[in-house]
């Protein structure tokens, strides 16, 4: 019996969100709204979006011992969230400074805080975490080499159990080993992320999401997801690929909707769905999750969902 349907291992941020009429331009200033404070960073917010819709979640991340890091143990007590991988100290929170403009696109300069002292010994400790999860949920806003060695954990089995299947959302992007992409089931990209990935490779630079999946899958991983925004998702593993619409939903802001998709996509994962199954479900929710202004309160829960 796994304790966990989905394990979070990631970052955990505030966010500093400020609303403007438009993003400033080098060496100007504009002036916003008033400052509003929102727990967040992409794992916080995983973790949060699964608990939310349900799922049996846990995290494993590290905070500063400051205020900032208590508002986010509590948001993920508050959704659900077990919080027993949760580290403290070393360093002060990971803060995000958030823009966002009227259309409800954002830019964002995250400083990692304590998200960078997550450390492969950290994951190490946390073996017992790892072998209670069906699926784990990575991406970048902690070192590469923990996130390595989350990926080999989970790869080798921990003990005499099997190792939880591992979801990876490169993000921000940054060059991936071929051992950890190997291990990946699914890889989960938005445009910018692929065509990162694929700079090097003529693949990177054509408008078909159907031909980054295929140049992404000759990389290695077991299957890809490509998320389109409004258009939805595709998914693609060795035998197929399949476009997954996405309903039409008036945009406020999209802060947080990747987050939403990927922590829905692990939890449907770790409950028994089929890759498909889970992606079209996920598509719904990163929709859902556009429609509210801010990260983690516009996730929508398991009641909002079934009215939808």
């Amino acid at each position: 019996m796994h304790d966990y349907d989905l394990l979070v291992v990631g970052s955990a941020n505030a966010d500093l969100v400020i609303g403007v009429d438009r993003r400033p331009g080098a060496g100007e200033t504009v002036l916003g709204s008033d400052l509003a404070v929102h727990p967040g960073g992409k794992g916080a917010n995983q973790a949060v979006a699964a608990a939310r819709l349900g799922a049996r979640a846990a995290l494993l991340a590290r905070v500063g011992d400051d205020d900032y890091g208590r508002l986010l143990l509590e948001s993920q007590r508050t959704a659900g969230v077990d919080t027993v991988g949760v580290l403290v100290g070393g360093a002060p929170t990971g803060v995000a400074l958030i823009t966002v403009d009227p259309s409800g696109d954002n830019s964002i300069v995250v400083s990692p805080g304590a998200n960078a002292r997550l450390t492969p010994d950290d994951v190490r400790a946390a073996g017992s975490l790892l072998a209670a999860s069906r699926v784990v949920s990575l991406q970048l806003e902690i070192p590469l080499e923990t996130v390595a060695e989350v990926v080999r954990a989970a790869d080798a089995g921990i003990g005499d159990r099997p190792g939880p299947r591992v979801v990876l959302n490169p993000s921000p992007p940054a060059p991936l080993p071929d051992d950890v992409l190997a291990v990946c089931d699914p890889l989960v990209v938005n445009e910018h992320e692929a065509r990162f990935l694929l700079r090097d490779d003529p693949a990177g630079g054509s408008g078909a999401p159907e031909e980054w999946a295929e140049a992404l899958l000759a990389r290695g991983p077991r299957s890809v997801v490509v998320t389109l925004g409004g258009d939805g998702a595709l998914v693609a593993d060795r035998d197929r690929t399949v476009r997954v619409p996405s309903p039409p939903v008036e945009a406020v802001d999209t802060t947080g909707a990747g987050d939403a998709f990927t922590g829905a996509l692990g939890w449907r994962l770790g409950v028994g769905d089929d890759l498909e199954t889970a992606v079209r479900f996920a598509v719904r929710v990163g929709a859902a999750a556009v429609t509210r202004a801010g990260a983690q309160e516009s996730f929508p829960t398991a009641d909002g969902m079934a009215a939808r």
